[in-house]
């Protein structure tokens, strides 16, 4: 059978799935009456919850005697190490594009890397049915892009489609029938390159292995494309690192070939088909998988640096262990080594103690993702806030720099550039017109800058603003940026809040518990009013006495707490606190419960 590996890229909430969805439906691989789940390709709880993808899933379609190996690629910046392997696999790429939105920063990203690789795209503008769509503008941009990014005469002359993925429709030109996707199919089938792999059927086996999975029937499950040659179930062969060291030798027990939303056993693997393989104990992600003869490992596709570190350790809060059942160092060093060996992207490292582990990734969604997982698997944690990671270049001490777009309101343009070219030390690129009363800004903001300002952001903006972001470049070190301004309130006492107490306390800062909550000596428990932190008492009850007298018996109302999300959570606090995780609660958190060392710092803070 004649074959194709797509992958499909675009920015968050763009509609790959969807699109997908679509693919899938309309090539036959569903039965007329099967249900399927809306956005099936997300089949990770975190993903439906969210709606956005975070793993690269391979599937694959039947069009006419070709068989389409398609690629759904996460769409935020934060999980750009699973784009970065994916591309290796495939031999083009289908962009999507909003026609409302134009190119956004992670389209640029993932653009770039597939542009470096000598993929020539397809661009799908989807959404053109929307009502604010200018799909004209978004396929002027796309243009632009691709010259900004370096591309070959080849790939600027991109073929287009004008879709929507939602409506299971694309068309050569506007104003086409709009019945189904056979369009999609046949351009892929006309413009993306056979692999060339094919030729190498003779030679030797050898794969990279892209994606590290488990089955808890078959074990270990190694995804990747067969380079040369061809492997049949019970074959032994070698695992090569990216050095060239040989780690195991092994039998292959299964070869699964992706079909539909499913996998299915094959007999045999041959060069150019994505496969999984199962049989080996100790390969991982990068290693390259080949017949005994061979003695040189594939290059495997290089990845981007992390560029923040957090610190997972133990939980030692008074309210340790009533959660959660993994609660010691060494099952929580287990489980991020586990993590680090599947996603390239993600770095761990021991602390001196031994009792906590530096974990450097790509961003704040990286690590919220990394820690609920952790949580619903019965982890308690105790997590800092983000720092980011210098390099020196020269001599000179380096940060990273970030791009930012942001849609926003006309009306509250001004108090956005004012945070992030002030406090922030970013540096305004651009500032256009974005339609329908929305200003788009453009701005290179040290990472820095960024943590914790998103919710600053929603709060300036009301809500209605939209802030994208991906790594620009590394600069010159921007000075010292300055944290949050507001302090926190304390608890000074053990036991279970009062509503009472919580009431009075309200004219100090707005609250992050309620009523009846379990609480403990220097966990926080709201947001001062002030720049200073204040250790109250939220146990205090009313005073009861036999003398009546008139208003001494109002009703007790309070306003509703603030319920922070991990994510805002791990952006929230200072260098001096921390996040307290288990599977039922999220709290925060002074690092120093010793109470000489909090006074210490009362006095400081004063």
């Amino acid at each position: 059978m004649d074959l194709r590996n797509i992958a499909i890229i675009a920015h968050v909430d763009h509609g790959k799935t969807t699109l997908v969805d679509n693919l899938l439906k309309q090539s036959g691989a569903f039965r007329e009456n099967q249900a399927v789940a809306e956005r099936a390709m997300d089949s990770n709880d975190l993903e439906r919850e969210r709606g956005i993808t975070i793993f690269a899933k391979p599937t694959s379609v039947e069009w006419k005697g070709t068989r389409i190996n398609i690629v759904d690629t996460p769409g935020h910046a934060d999980f750009g190490g699973e784009v970065e392997r994916i591309l290796s696999m495939v031999d083009g790429v289908v962009l999507l594009v909003d026609a409302a939105e134009g190119p956004m920063p992670q389209t640029k990203f993932v653009t770039s890397k597939a542009l470096a690789l000598g993929l020539r795209p397809i661009v799908v503008l989807n959404k053109v049915d929307k009502p604010d769509a200018d799909p004209d503008r978004a396929l002027d941009e796309v243009f632009d892009l691709f010259a900004a990014l370096d591309a070959d005469e080849d790939q600027l002359d991109f073929p287009h489609l004008y879709a929507s993925g939602r409506s299971g429709w694309a068309d050569p030109t506007l104003d086409g029938p709009r019945k189904d996707l056979h369009a999609l199919f046949n351009l892929i089938v006309r413009h993306v390159p056979k692999p060339r792999q094919i030729a190498r059927q003779n030679e030797d086996f050898r794969m990279l292995a892209t994606t590290l999975g488990a089955d808890p029937f078959v074990g270990r499950l190694l995804t990747g494309r067969v380079e040369s040659g061809r492997l049949k179930v019970g074959q032994t062969v070698q695992t090569l690192s990216r050095l060239g060291e040989k780690v195991e030798q092994f039998r292959v027990t299964r070869i699964q070939a992706f079909r539909g939303l499913g996998q299915q056993d094959i007999e045999e693997a041959l060069a150019g088909d994505i496969v999984s393989l199962a049989g080996m104990t100790k390969s991982t992600v990068a290693d390259t998988i080949c017949a005994l003869a061979v003695d040189q490992p594939l290059r495997a596709q290089p990845i981007d640096p992390p560029t923040i570190t957090v610190t997972f350790g133990i939980n030692d809060s008074p309210l340790a262990g009533r959660d959660g059942k993994k609660v010691q160092s060494r099952v929580i060093r287990e489980r991020l080594l586990k993590e680090a060996e599947s996603n390239v992207a993600i770095r761990v490292t021991d602390t001196p103690g031994g009792e906590a582990f530096e974990v450097a990734g790509r961003g704040e969604l990286q690590m919220g993702v990394l820690i609920e997982n952790m949580r619903r698997e019965g982890f308690e944690l105790s997590i800092s806030r983000p720092q980011v990671l210098f390099r020196d270049i020269d001599g000179v001490r380096h940060e990273p720099v970030e791009e930012v777009t942001i849609d926003v309101d006309d009306d509250y343009t001004g108090a956005v550039i004012e945070k992030i070219t002030g406090p922030r030390k970013g540096e305004l690129k651009e500032m256009k017109p974005a339609g329908a009363g929305k200003t788009r800004i453009i701005a290179l903001v040290p990472s820095r800058g960024l943590i914790g300002y998103h919710g600053e952001f929603l709060t300036d903006t009301r809500g209605t603003g939209v802030l994208n972001r991906v790594f620009h470049a590394w600069e010159p070190y921007k000075g010292p940026i300055e944290g949050r301004r507001a302090g926190v309130l304390i608890s000074m006492e053990n036991g279970v809040s009062v509503a009472y107490a919580l009431w009075n306390l309200e004219e100090r800062g707005r609250m992050f518990i309620g009523a009846q909550e379990p609480i403990y000596t220097g966990m926080i428990i709201g947001e001062h009013s002030r720049d200073n932190d204040l250790e109250v008492n939220p146990l205090k009850g009313k005073k009861l006495t036999n003398i009546r007298a008139s208003g001494t018996d109002e009703a007790v109302r309070l306003t509703t707490p603030i319920t922070m999300t991990l994510e805002q959570a791990i952006a929230y606090i200072d260098d001096d606190e921390l996040v307290e995780v288990t599977p039922n609660a999220i709290r925060l958190r002074k690092r120093y419960l010793d109470p000489h060392e909090r006074k210490r710092m009362s006095r400081a803070a004063e």
